[in-house]
């Protein structure tokens, strides 16, 4: 247990360092799927804990929204990576793609010190940003496309992600699932 523990951190680090070949070992390694959810279920507690101001009931909702989120984000990006823009030698399956985007939400660790005054806000920004980079950087390493296309596939799938997110947040009546 120690030694997953360990090599899910090391990853983690390497992700949020951008280095390229860990995506690629991440993609492959089917026992990372379960690493990954523990850095989406390790970010989304630090961001509970960020946002210590919130009633538990709106932590617990993040948390679900967090794991949504990867879900719904994967599967959009697998779809428009694959079928829209993909090229004819694109080959992947969305498990590859649930373990790299699962832990390109690493640097959101940050967020755990959105509540200290006056720069927890830029703190959670920032974190946000850098997952977003790492996000593109694994939808590019795990498509193996170029950088524009990687662009392309991660505008696409968070604005469908978001659709999705906004129907389930209204059918279900949960809003802050649609944040997350």
């Amino acid at each position: 247990m120690e030694r997953l523990i360990n090599l899910t951190i090391e990853r983690a680090i390497r992700v949020s360092r951008l280095d390229f070949p860990v995506f690629h070992a991440i993609a492959r390694d089917p026992n990372a799927t379960r690493q990954a959810a523990l850095v989406v279920a390790v970010v989304a507690m630090a961001s509970g804990i960020g946002a210590i101001g919130d009633s538990l009931g709106a932590v617990i909702t993040a948390i679900i929204g967090a794991f949504l989120g990867w879900f719904i984000f994967s599967a959009m990006t697998w779809f428009f990576g694959r079928n829209v823009f993909g090229t004819p030698v694109t080959e992947v399956n969305i498990e590859s793609l649930l373990r790299t985007q699962g832990y390109a939400r690493a640097p959101g660790i940050l967020a755990i010190l959105g509540f200290l005054p006056l720069v927890g806000w830029a703190l959670v920004f920032a974190s946000a940003v850098w997952a977003l980079v790492t996000a593109i950087i694994a939808i590019r390493e795990t498509l193996r496309i170029s950088t524009s296309r990687a662009v392309l596939v991660a505008i696409a799938a968070a604005v469908t992600s978001a659709i999705i997110r906004i129907i389930i947040g209204i059918v279900f009546d949960v809003g802050g699932v649609v944040f997350i």
